[in-house]
């Protein structure tokens, strides 16, 4: 039974990325400020293109501007005094506006939140590439504990071969 060692560049990498861990964790509490936990610090441009995203993929929104668009089309195609007769221009109008400003206000929001999650997941690589070194470390350890009992047990074994041995 042969016992894998790790190597220095190894064991390098690891205590590398322990030290990486224990920074990240000294000043978690930091970066969490500047992320989605602490609006205080993010600019106003942020603020409200997380505030339109919001209002704008709710439920409330959705059945009130249906809402309002089923009266504006009742309302203009019931009376003949109408502002806004069929086939209903004004209202494109209102609805493209609409469209073209909370597209890129929803985008910002959405690069932001991408943003926050790709350093996310640069923290979860990092953690589990520190697990798998670690764990190679522990499977190396239980190795090296079974390679010394297993050579205890053999030289128990021979031992007592000897003692049965001599009293035959």
């Amino acid at each position: 039974m042969s016992v894998i060692t790790p190597t220095q560049q190894e064991l390098k990498i690891l205590e590398s990325l322990r030290e990486h861990r224990r920074k990240h964790r000294e000043e978690y509490p930091q970066q969490a400020k500047l992320h989605a936990d602490a609006p205080s610090q993010l600019t106003l441009g942020q603020k409200i293109s997380d505030q339109v995203a919001k209002a704008v993929g709710s439920w409330k929104f959705i059945i009130g501007q249906s809402i309002c668009i089923v009266g504006w089309i009742s309302y203009n195609s019931l009376n003949n005094a109408s502002w806004d007769p069929y086939p209903f221009i004004l209202l494109n109008l209102i609805l493209s506006f609409q469209a073209a400003y909370t597209a890129p206000a929803i985008m910002m929001s959405q690069n932001r939140q991408s943003d926050i999650d790709r350093h996310q997941a640069n923290n979860d690589f990092e953690v589990n590439v520190k697990a798998e070194l670690e764990i190679e470390l522990l499977h190396q350890k239980i190795d090296m504990m079974k390679e010394k009992e297993l050579a205890i047990l053999i030289a128990t074994v021979k031992e007592l071969s000897l003692k049965i041995d001599s009293n035959k």
